[in-house]
């Protein structure tokens, strides 16, 4: 039987399963943001019809090329990807929440409500989605260092979340068309860092996933022992975050 189906006492449940999916979302992810670039190449490569962008003004939009409707299909699927993504993340982060709160026997730094709306609140979402991981990071495995990959990822994040036009879009599809034809290198230098994030995000939920499976396995799963079990993942190594 899987261990995800397995009996674990105090109410723990594995993240194996769950992690392996969300590593597979987030490489899907990935993916997708890589094919937004490789289109706005293609556009800024092609140049903008001499019709002049998609958008036009005043609410007139002109007939799209065969190009820009295929980036249009392009950013749809991409969008999709994303919602999965989104959706399958935070079914892992709530296991390894509710995990790290059966080892330590402490309440979560942060209230259920904070793993949805710490990433879209303005301000708080600069730091408390990091805050959840490194708290379930600290109550899992006691005295380890926090892995690199978690600041990576942060940091790639906050990246493309904050240039507003990599993680989160304000323009619409017609306007980063015509974005893609006058200043592709801010674009791509975002969807880049979106990219990296998604493959970065793989090794977070890889870190985590492996230190609570560790934990399980040394038979330490109770409360106040898990000090120093199990092995350090190869994405640790540095201090504390």
């Amino acid at each position: 039987m899987n261990d995800d189906y397995k009996e674990h006492p105090a109410g723990l449940r594995p993240a194996r399963v769950v992690g392996r999916c969300a590593e597979g979302a987030l490489l899907l992810a990935g993916v997708a943001w890589a094919a937004r670039a490789v289109w706005q190449v293609r556009l800024s490569l092609t140049g903008e019809p001499a019709s002049g962008p998609p958008d036009q003004g005043n609410g007139v939009h002109r007939k799209l090329t065969g190009l820009e409707d295929s980036y249009h299909i392009v950013s749809a699927l991409g969008d999709g990807a994303a919602l999965l993504c989104v959706l399958v993340f935070l079914s892992w982060l709530w296991r390894v929440r509710d995990n790290a709160r059966a080892f330590s026997g402490e309440p979560p730094r942060y209230a259920g409500i904070w793993v949805y709306v710490g990433w879209v609140l303005p301000v708080a979402n600069l730091w408390v989605p990091r805050g959840i991981v490194v708290d379930v990071h600290q109550k899992t495995a006691p005295g380890r260092p926090l892995p690199l990959s978690v600041n990576v990822w942060w940091g790639l994040w906050l990246a493309g979340m904050l240039s507003g036009v990599g993680l989160m879009y304000k323009d619409s599809t017609d306007e980063v068309i015509e974005r893609a034809y006058t200043e592709v290198w801010p674009l791509l230098a975002c969807e880049a860092a979106v990219v990296a994030a998604a493959v970065a995000g793989v090794f977070v939920v890889r870190a985590v996933t492996a230190a609570q499976d560790q934990r399980m396995a040394s038979g330490t799963g109770g409360p106040g022992n898990g000090a120093g079990a199990g092995t350090e993942s190869v994405a640790s190594g540095r201090p504390r975050g």
